[in-house]
C-alpha cells in the first residue's frame, strides 16, 4: 500500500512529534488553544488537550492522566492561554483511557467543573477503575487470553498488565452523559458530539460545522492507527464498530483535524481512506495466517512495527487483542471459522 502523508496544520507541531520533543502551547484559532500535557514514560509523550474559551472560563477536551507532571503541565498551559485551573468549567472526555480521563476527577475537585462521557464508556468506569471490581476484570481478561492461546508462563503477567497504569486515574463518575448527535451547551461554540466506537465503546469526536473543525480524540490520528482490540470491555466486534465510525466521520466537511496525539492535520477523508485500506491489508494477512492456529500464534506471525521478540509484554497483549479483533471481523463475514477450545483455533474458510 502506497504511504499517504497528511499535511500538518502546524509544521512546528509536526516537527516536535518527529523530533520526540513536546510542542509549544498554541493559540490555534481565536478562542481555541492546544495544550500538550505530558504522559511520562510513554512513547506517545503527551496528550493534546484543547481549551475552548467561554464567557466565564474555559472548557477542555480531554485531560491527561493523573500525575503531578501532567497536572502541572496542564496548569502551566492554561496560564499561557490566560487562565487558571479554577477557570475550567467542563471536561469533555473523548474516552475513558487513562491518558484522556485520568486527570478529570482532580480537575473537578479543584475547579468544580463537570465531567462528560458517552454512556457506553461511563458504564465501564466502575469495573475498570474501582478497586472493589478490578479483580473480576482481570479474571475476565485471563479467560480471554487462555482461549487466545497465550503461553502459560506469561499468562498472569499479561492478564494483569494494565495494573501498572491504574493509579494514573482519579476515579470520577461523569456528571453528564453525551449521546451521539448531542449539541454541547458551550456558549460561543457549536460543537456536536459524534459517537465513534471502536478504540473504546463510547469514544466521542466533536465537530464544529461553523469553524470546520473535528476534534478526533484517538479515532483518527496523523501517523499511527489507534488500538482496536477485543478485550473484556470492548464489545463483541470492535473492528466493525471502528470501520463504521470511520465512515461516519469521513463525510464531514472540515478543514482541520485536531487529534489527541501527534499533531493537527488537514486531510480528513484521505486519512480515513488510508486507515481503511490499512485494515483491509491487515484482514487479508490475518486471514492467510489462519491455518488451524490460535490467535496468539497468528499474532506472532504478523507484520508489526518491530520484531515480535522485542515487543514488551503489555504491547504483546494489545497485539493479541488487535489480532483477535480482525479474526472476529473475518468470522462475522464468513471468511474464517473458529474451533472452540482452550485455545480456540482459527481456520480460513474455503472460498
Amino acid at each position: 500500500m502506497a504511504k499517504f502523508v497528511v499535511t500538518p496544520a502546524n509544521e512546528a507541531q509536526r516537527d516536535a512529534w518527529l523530533d520526540r520533543t513536546v510542542p509549544a502551547v498554541e493559540r490555534v484559532r481565536p478562542g481555541l488553544w492546544s495544550i500538550p500535557v505530558p504522559i511520562p514514560i510513554n512513547p506517545l509523550r503527551y496528550v493534546l488537550v484543547y481549551a475552548l474559551e467561554l464567557p466565564d472560563g474555559v472548557a477542555i477536551i480531554d485531560a491527561g492522566w493523573n500525575t503531578d507532571e501532567a497536572y502541572d503541565g496542564l496548569v502551566a498551559g492554561l496560564r499561557v492561554a490566560g487562565y487558571e485551573i479554577t477557570d475550567v468549567k467542563g471536561v469533555l472526555v473523548t474516552h475513558i483511557h487513562p491518558d484522556h480521563y485520568g486527570l478529570a476527577g482532580r480537575i473537578r475537585e479543584v475547579s468544580g467543573a463537570w465531567i462528560a462521557l458517552h454512556p457506553k464508556d461511563a458504564a465501564l468506569v466502575h469495573e475498570r477503575y474501582d478497586d472493589s471490581a478490578i479483580d473480576r476484570l482481570v479474571e475476565k481478561e485471563r479467560g480471554l487470553l487462555v482461549r487466545a492461546g497465550v503461553p502459560a508462563l506469561t499468562l498472569d503477567e499479561l492478564a494483569g498488565a494494565s495494573m501498572m497504569i491504574r493509579h494514573m486515574v482519579s476515579m470520577a463518575k461523569p456528571d453528564r452523559l453525551v449521546e451521539d448527535g448531542d449539541r454541547l451547551d458551550l456558549p460561543g461554540w457549536d460543537l456536536r458530539a459524534v459517537w465513534t466506537p471502536g478504540h473504546s465503546p463510547g469514544h466521542l469526536c466533536f465537530v464544529s460545522e461553523s469553524r470546520r473543525l473535528l476534534f478526533s480524540g484517538d479515532h483518527v490520528l496523523a501517523k499511527i492507527t489507534p488500538i482496536v482490540a477485543v478485550h473484556p470491555q470492548s464489545g463483541p466486534n470492535p473492528l466493525a464498530d471502528y470501520l463504521d465510525s470511520l465512515a461516519a466521520v469521513r463525510k464531514f466537511d472540515v478543514e482541520e483535524v485536531l487529534p489527541a496525539h501527534e499533531y493537527r492535520f488537514l486531510e480528513l477523508a484521505e486519512r480515513v481512506d488510508y486507515v481503511m485500506a490499512h485494515h483491509d491489508e491487515r484482514l487479508a494477512e490475518v486471514e492467510q495466517a489462519a491455518q488451524g492456529l490460535s490467535c496468539w500464534d497468528i499474532a506472532t506471525r504478523l507484520t508489526w512495527s518491530r520484531p515480535w521478540e522485542t515487543i514488551p509484554p503489555f504491547m504483546r497483549r494489545s497485539a493479541n487483542g488487535e489480532t483477535l479483533a480482525h479474526l472476529v471481523w473475518l468470522e462475522a463475514k464468513g471468511r474464517v471459522r473458529r474451533e472452540a477450545g482452550e485455545p480456540d483455533l482459527w481456520f480460513a474458510t474455503e472460498g
